[in-house]
């Protein structure tokens, strides 16, 4: 295994303990529509080069109103895997809400909340209607704790 030492002049960053959300997130959301296509989603995770999606649409009730879930890698293997024809929707994918984080948590938060989820990807919200406004994944929390960011 190799091993490459990367000097910075900028201020060392905050400890783990310390360090917030917003720290270690990627900012913004790469998005699909609800009836985008398994082939779709898989290639746009592959264009960028990310490990989820986000599946956004409109949904009237009362009102309309944003919906959205998540699609990662691993529901596009297991929806390809288990399709006897027909490929699944982005829609049908990304059946369960997102587990949200805060932009303003901490490391350790976003950690327990990856844990008790069992989840790889977490959605950072911001604002008191809270919006999408980045993911933040297990890579990034370990780069977060490592210091390599």
């Amino acid at each position: 295994m190799s091993h490459t030492t990367q000097h910075s002049t900028s201020s060392p960053a905050p400890s783990f303990a310390q360090a917030s959300v917003r720290e270690a997130m990627h900012p913004g959301i790469l998005t699909s529509a609800p009836d985008a296509t398994l082939v779709e989603i898989a290639r746009t995770m592959a264009a960028h080069r990310v490990h989820c999606v986000a599946v956004m649409g409109i949904e009237e009730r009362h009102r309309p109103h944003l919906v959205w879930g998540i699609v990662s890698d691993l529901d596009v293997i297991r929806a390809a895997q288990d399709v006897d024809g027909e490929l699944p929707s982005a829609g049908q994918i990304a059946a369960t809400e997102p587990v949200t984080v805060d932009v303003d948590e901490p490391l350790t938060r976003a950690a327990q909340t990856m844990a008790e989820h069992d989840v790889h990807h977490l959605v950072v919200v911001e604002g008191q209607d809270p919006r999408p406004v980045g993911i933040i994944s297990c890579l990034d929390l370990a780069a977060a704790l490592a210091d390599v960011r």
